[in-house]
């Protein structure tokens, strides 16, 4: 079958190889992959990044976005059947550890994830475990169903604080951070505000997925976000980046007794003056990773049922399967929102 691997430790250093079937475990479920999607991760190990470096040992089959179709399904599994629509949850928890019984596998002790730990899904078949497949809802649009994981990570982040009827910021104009834009306005968010950079296309697709206003570098953040709000700030930011620089933008842009919730993973160290930013005004902090397993898919699931939320303008580029490099690059080059790639 085909597969697209990281062959070499370098920038680049991805070909499309021809390579031996998976086989189906008693734990496992063979999925022939529909449809997958582009990640950020995959830029990453694509761009071969200080966290690629120490994470990705090529040669590797990346890529953990997907929808697919279930063809064989392993002797110790009985609630999957072949011919089932599933996608999948990457990180792969052992649900023994405390964190896993506290609900919290998300942040399993020994957490893995296919595409960065075992082989991935931008390939034509894969076996994966059988726990961490989700079966798709018909209802769900089929053009939707590889974008679950990057979603989810969205309504995660959205929803660790209530934003019904609130002022809300999101730091980032990337994928996940035009489907933040698009969940909390589902969720019925009274404005929210999104903040880019210098990328005027992905400011242009915030507007399209419904931010009610886009601020962009030069823009004083603070000064904007107490004047949208009578003098007061943002209920809760999100930040979505990874830039150090967006902590304090955030921090500054919430409001006395308001929520920031971080998603973006930082590639340095973050240096914050904790007095004013944090404890003098009971800044409420969250970390957020992944998707809650399987509350965010529930909540996921609902959201695309309802009719509320509107991914086209965020599903930017279609490749085939054999012009993924064209589709990664187009990724790399920032002029996109999400890229999906026909296997």
């Amino acid at each position: 079958m085909k597969a697209i691997v990281k062959v070499r430790p370098e920038p680049g250093g991805t070909d499309i190889l021809d390579v031996e079937m998976p086989v189906c475990g008693p734990n496992d479920a063979l999925v022939k992959m529909d449809v997958v999607s582009i990640c950020g991760t995959d830029v990453h190990i694509y761009n071969w990044d200080k966290w690629a470096r120490n994470a990705i040992k090529p040669p590797l089959i990346y890529g953990h976005e997907f929808s697919g179709t279930v063809v064989e399904v392993g002797k110790n599994i009985d609630y999957l059947n072949e011919g089932d629509s599933v996608s999948g949850e990457c990180h792969i928890y052992c649900g023994h550890c405390q964190q896993c019984k506290l609900g919290n596998a998300h942040i399993c002790e020994n957490l893995t994830a296919f595409g960065v730990s075992t082989p991935g899904v931008f390939c034509e078949y894969q076996a994966l475990p059988a726990q961490n497949l989700w079966v798709n809802d018909p209802k769900i649009p089929k053009e939707y169903l590889s974008l679950q994981d990057p979603l989810g990570n969205a309504v995660h982040t959205v929803f660790s604080t209530d934003v019904t009827g609130r002022n809300v910021a999101i730091l980032g104009c990337g994928p996940i951070g035009l489907m933040a834009i698009a969940v909390a306005k589902a969720a019925g968010a009274a404005q929210v505000v999104a903040v880019g950079h210098k990328n005027e296309y992905r400011m242009d697709l915030a507007k399209k997925v419904g931010a009610d206003h886009v601020l962009r570098a030069g823009d004083d953040f603070e000064k904007i976000s107490k004047e949208l709000t009578g003098g007061v700030g943002m209920d809760a930011v999100f930040e979505i980046t990874g830039n150090p620089s967006a902590v304090l933008t955030g921090m500054r842009m919430a409001r006395k007794g308001g929520t920031l919730a971080l998603l973006g993973i930082f590639n340095e160290p973050v240096t914050i003056e904790l007095n004013d930013n944090v404890i003098f005004k009971c800044l409420d902090i969250k970390g957020i990773y992944g998707r809650r397993i399987w509350d965010t898919w529930i909540l996921t699931t609902g959201l695309l049922k309802s009719g509320k939320l509107n991914l086209d303008p965020i599903i930017t580029h279609r490749f085939k399967f054999d012009d993924f490099l064209k589709g990664m690059e187009t990724m790399v080059g920032g002029n996109s929102g999400k890229i999906i790639i026909d296997i």
